[in-house]
């Protein structure tokens, strides 16, 4: 019987096999960091949804299975540290590979950037309301930034059983915190002795009046927002044992177990603050909405826990990301110049540390940038999370649409997975869909303001490696080359040019 790449062992130098389901469990819900994605996304949606907030999760949620599904596939055909770079390379094209990679890549960066920010910004404000800083400066979150992101380097740079270890623990505390006054929520709602007088509801999932079909789906692009690094364990490919089953089933299931718990939570928060329009109002106006319920539901008290487990969580966030980017950067150089040269020299541990130190000075040199052209130095963690936050899913849904089409290519048209019954097409076809409109909901009506720049930023990081595999096409087809000799993958001529 035939084998596919995903059921070759290579016998290389490079990184180790040693990690279990678990670890990619963590590294993916740690990218993912539904804690303080929770304490934050909801309101975005409530501007635009009002209370239907939980429904515009739910939308979310059935479209990030939609890619879920694609990465799957993929993963079960083949394992490649370049996640998305040999998918895509494999089924479109290297060319394409290439531009999918480096796209991934700059998320991930973007996305250090704004978990750095997060940690900044709740750290201090911890540190503050704890009483051990008062009267900070301004500088003072970007004081825990640079912390943030030293640690991340040196923890990224080690072994990473050890590392996605950390991860696992820190955002499974923080999210049974989360889930301990979610209950107490709903218990307090439902025997009607809540705080200003809010009952239970299932009005939260419809939209209130004067709240049309655009006006929920712009909320649903929050909700998407809220599931980006769910796929993060697919760059652990060479890293697993028994990877084609273990990495499928823990992007499943984080992306199953963050659909259930967005939807649990939005919900519980949206009845919490109300669904009159002072409650909306007082919803996204909160500083931390888990810890203003903790603090209102349960004891004030709370609200330091929660902003501490969510302080926690930023750091798990960007230590994934950092980990994540590392080995894209690692998989694309290590095919560019051959192994142990350049970006694709590991540590004595097995680890990428080199491309793991580019990672820092990328993240390090976009916080540089955000103090150049910000005005204000006191909003500057708020205005690194804000800009990081959307230019990095604006690459991240264009990444998500190449990869979706290269596994239609791959099980529908090529037929490689001929077991895949072909109604199944459905699935990458409805989610091509969801990513379309919600990356044509982040550009239309064109941003102004700040807001102006997102687009332009992220198509300049994207014509970097366009601009790459058109000037240097025999590059291109060297990428293609190792893509085959490794794991077994095809090389084969882009099957859409450029």
């Amino acid at each position: 019987m035939a084998t596919t790449p995903a059921q070759k062992t290579a016998a290389k130098p490079g990184l180790k096999r040693s990690l279990s389901v678990w670890q990619a469990v963590g590294l993916s819900l740690a990218l993912m960091a539904p804690s303080m994605a929770a304490n934050i996304n909801p309101q975005g949606a409530a501007l635009a949804a009002g209370r239907a907030v939980p429904l515009a999760f739910l939308i979310a949620g059935v479209g990030v299975l939609f890619v879920a599904y694609t990465f799957v596939r993929l993963c079960q055909y083949y394992r490649h540290s370049g996640s998305v770079y040999a998918f895509v390379g494999a089924t479109l094209g290297p060319r394409w590979g290439v531009i999918a990679g480096w796209g991934l890549a700059g998320t991930y960066v973007f996305y250090a950037v704004v978990t750095a920010a997060a940690a900044g910004i709740f750290g201090a404000g911890l540190l503050d309301s704890l009483g051990i800083w008062k009267n900070q400066p301004a500088w003072a979150p970007m004081l825990v930034v640079g912390i943030a992101l030293a640690l991340a380097l040196v923890l990224a740079a080690l072994p990473a059983r050890g590392g996605t270890n950390v991860l696992l623990v820190v955002e499974v505390c923080t999210v049974t915190l989360i889930l301990i006054v979610t209950v107490v929520v709903f218990v307090r709602l439902l025997k009607g002795d809540a705080p200003g007088g809010s009952h239970f509801t299932w009005s939260v999932f419809s939209p209130q009046p004067g709240i049309g079909p655009s006006g929920l789906f712009l909320g649903v692009v929050f909700g998407f927002l809220s599931f980006a690094g769910f796929e993060a364990s697919s760059t652990l490919g060479e890293e697993m044992h028994n990877p084609q089953r273990a990495i499928p089933r823990a992007i499943l299931g984080v992306a199953v177990f963050g659909g259930i718990y967005f939807v649990v939570v939005t919900a519980a928060e949206m009845m919490g603050f109300g669904t009159s329009a002072k409650g909306v109002a007082a919803f996204t106006s909160s500083p931390s909405l888990l810890g203003d319920l903790g603090s209102s539901y349960v004891g004030s008290w709370v609200g330091n826990v929660i902003t501490a487990g969510t302080t926690v969580s930023a750091f798990g966030c960007c230590l994934a990301c950092t980990v994540g980017a590392a080995r894209l950067f690692y998989a694309m150089s290590r095919d560019t110049f051959g192994e142990g040269r350049g970006v694709s020299r590991t540590s004595r541990w097995g680890t990428p540390a080199y491309a793991t130190g580019i990672v820092t000075v990328c993240a390090a040199v976009i916080f540089a940038v955000y103090v150049a052209v910000s005005a204000n130095t006191s909003s500057l963690a708020q205005n690194a999370f804000l800009w990081s936050g959307t230019i990095g899913t604006l690459i991240l849904l264009v990444v998500y649409v190449l990869a979706t089409i290269g596994m239609t290519m791959l099980v529908f048209v090529r037929r490689q997975m001929p077991s895949v019954p072909m109604w199944q097409i459905v699935i990458p076809i409805a989610g091509i869909i969801v990513l379309g409109y919600t990356l044509y909901r982040n550009v239309y009506p064109y941003p102004t303001g700040d807001g102006h720049w997102f687009p332009i930023v992220a198509g300049a990081w994207l014509a970097v490696a366009i601009i790459g595999v058109l000037l240097a096409p025999g590059t291109a087809r060297k990428l293609g080359q190792a893509l085959a000799a490794r794991e077994g993958i095809r090389n084969e001529e882009d099957v859409i040019g450029l």
